[in-house]
């Protein structure tokens, strides 16, 4: 196997038509003065040359998914591997990603909920267990007398596809009727989906009365639907709610059903699991009175109010209409500041007057008064922002709205119920919350059946080996449920780093951008022994950094310069540490040794 990678001719950016040899299966540090050259010679060259010749080796079909890629400008490059790159521009915005999410770990924690869980009641707290076909069947003929009922067979739940075959065998067994998306269809018509969109399916099984001699009947249609659609029932009350029986899980008290678990009904970017209020963002943008008024020093007339549509109260406008009409109400005029407004003033200028009509002044039009009640501002800025398709009007709008935790999961981001299935004694949410240290802690201390032990181990202690590559790295403070939009560049690259290490892959080149920017010592030394790790399962590191500690603990060090910009791009030293202590070319050398 070639010990190193030879490279020659490298002219990217401001390398001189240079040539060298890394070692491979070490740790090479590359440093230099900002803007000498080091990043053009590791990513521009190296990195998008190896990651160009591995997207040369996938099929036709595959590359065209990932674009074409510009050979960098270098002669020839000997030795390569599949590259790397873990830089600190990788960091996602989507505000549905979380460090849980982005290290994977959270896929393991749905996993374990869904099949070690405890559910309780959302309402009442209390643990519910599976449900039986009489306590189903009580549940509806507790419903008041001749109330209409369609039972019905949920076969496909959120599934793509045309599910030809379901519908076909739903005929053979002679049902007469479906409801597909909501909507009933007859079988005997042709029913055409779209394969690319998620179905709901549900066979119609019975439409019945409820009457105390409709028992039997009743009965055989609960089983018939409970055996269509392994254990699970609607009940869709004509005129009312719809009503979820399960053989899984119910509550006894409240009547409150919970379908079998499964790991999609723990995710926040999934719609069975995803809170319906913030749809599993876990905020909302909602309208912010200190945005509408940023300055109550100021009158309205000159110019206090900021929100869209409401910030020019001249006469013969239809808001200096609506606020000449409440200051004649509340005993204020238009030139008096707003700090000055009597409380319930404020309040109806910001949110209505409700029923109560105000007279308008309309002498303009029609030299008359009209009486209208006035809905505040804050509601009609809601109201606009959702009925409006303006891109242009959102933006405006939005500039007095800021975020909050949602009202209805408080910033979990998940549906009630399934906020009520334990591990531990913990939901999902509260476990996500927990440090990486923490969160440790809880799976060494966890106590299982042996049930659940022989069903959960596997999981666990993937969970735990994933948070202990977090520890390594010195992330062992943040929060699995932390927005990953909100991670420094050296945080999310660290964070890859630690997700790398759970590989375990051998024969990479991993190239770095000074990872270990922001660490405290402490931390330095844990992130320079998981990259020496990384290095003895067989790998190349390439780390581009100015570190005195990283330097030293460096196999191989190429100095890169000896200015910025055109006064660099060529190789002032290469060799090890030691023969770098000793170099007179290299100013690293001379600063690293204290000569200067």
């Amino acid at each position: 196997m070639q010990e190193f990678i030879h490279i020659k001719g490298a002219r990217e950016h401001n390398l001189k038509n240079i040539e060298i040899k890394i070692p491979r299966d070490e740790l090479v540090v590359l440093t230099g003065l900002s803007g000498s050259g080091k990043s053009s010679l590791a990513f521009d060259t190296i990195y998008a040359e190896g990651q160009r010749r591995y997207v040369e080796s996938l099929s036709s079909y595959a590359r065209q998914f990932l674009g074409q890629m510009d050979k960098p400008d270098v002669d020839y490059i000997d030795g390569l591997s599949p590259a790397i790159s873990i830089d600190q521009k990788t960091t996602s915005q989507n505000p549905r990603s979380t460090v849980g999410t982005v290290t994977e770990i959270y896929d393991y924690l749905r996993l374990l909920w869904a099949n070690i869980g405890t559910p309780h009641c959302p309402k009442c707290g209390k643990e519910i267990r599976q449900q039986t076909v009489d306590q189903i069947i009580d549940r509806l003929l507790a419903l008041p007398e001749k109330t209409r009922v369609q039972l019905l067979a949920p076969v496909i739940r959120g599934k793509k596809g045309e599910h030809v075959k379901v519908l076909d065998d739903a005929r053979k067994a002679g049902y007469v009727r479906v409801r597909v998306d909501g909507e009933v269809r007859d079988l005997s018509e042709e029913i055409r989906l779209q394969k690319t969109k998620k179905h709901d399916i549900e066979v119609v099984v019975d439409r019945v009365v409820i009457r105390p001699d409709a028992r039997g009947r009743i009965t055989d249609s609960v089983e018939t639907a409970s055996a269509l659609s392994g254990g699970l029932v609607i009940a869709d009350v004509i005129g009312g709610q719809p009503i979820s029986f399960s053989q899984n899980y119910a509550c006894d008290d409240c009547g409150i059903s919970i379908e079998e678990l499964t790991p999609r009904m723990f995710s926040f970017n999934n719609p069975y699991g995803a809170c319906p209020v913030c749809t599993g963002l876990g905020i909302q943008m909602r309208v912010d009175p200190d945005r509408i008024i940023p300055n109550k020093k100021l009158s309205i007339r000159q110019g206090a109010i900021r929100a869209s549509g409401w910030s020019n109260a001249e006469p013969g406008t239809i808001a200096g209409m609506y606020f000449t009409a409440l200051g004649k109400k509340h005993g204020f005029t238009l030139d008096d500041p707003i700090e000055s407004l009597p409380a319930a003033a404020l309040h109806e200028l910001l949110y209505g007057t409700g029923d109560e009509p105000l007279e308008l002044s309309v002498s303009r039009v029609s030299g008359g008064v009209m009486r209208q009640p006035f809905e505040g501002i804050v509601v009609n800025l809601e109201r606009r922002y959702k009925e409006t398709a303006s891109d242009y009007a959102r933006t405006e709008i939005e500039e007095c709205m800021s975020e909050s935790p949602c009202p209805a999961c408080h910033g979990r981001r998940l549906r009630p119920e399934v906020l009520a299935v334990t591990v531990g004694g913990l939901n999902i949410s509260e476990f996500t919350e927990r440090s990486v240290v923490k969160a440790m802690e809880f799976m060494q201390a966890l106590r299982l059946t042996e049930m659940q032990h022989r069903i959960g181990d596997r999981i666990i202690k993937e969970i735990r080996d994933r948070l202990s590559f977090l520890q390594s790295v010195g992330l062992e403070y943040l929060t699995l449920s932390r927005s990953s939009g909100t991670l420094s560049g050296g945080e999310s690259q660290r964070i890859r780093l630690a997700t790398q290490i759970g590989s375990s892959l051998m024969g990479v080149l991993y190239i770095l951008d000074e990872p270990s920017i922001g660490l405290h010592q402490r931390d330095n030394d844990k992130l320079l022994a998981t990259l020496k790790r990384l290095r003895d399962l067989g790998n190349t590191l390439i780390v581009v950094e100015h570190d005195r500690d990283t330097m030293l603990a460096a196999d191989h060090i190429v100095d890169i310069g000896p200015g910025a910009g055109r006064n660099g791009g060529e190789v002032v030293f290469e060799g090890t540490v030691d023969e770098l202590l000793q170099s007179e070319q290299s100013i690293t050398g001379q600063y690293l040794s204290g000569r200067k």
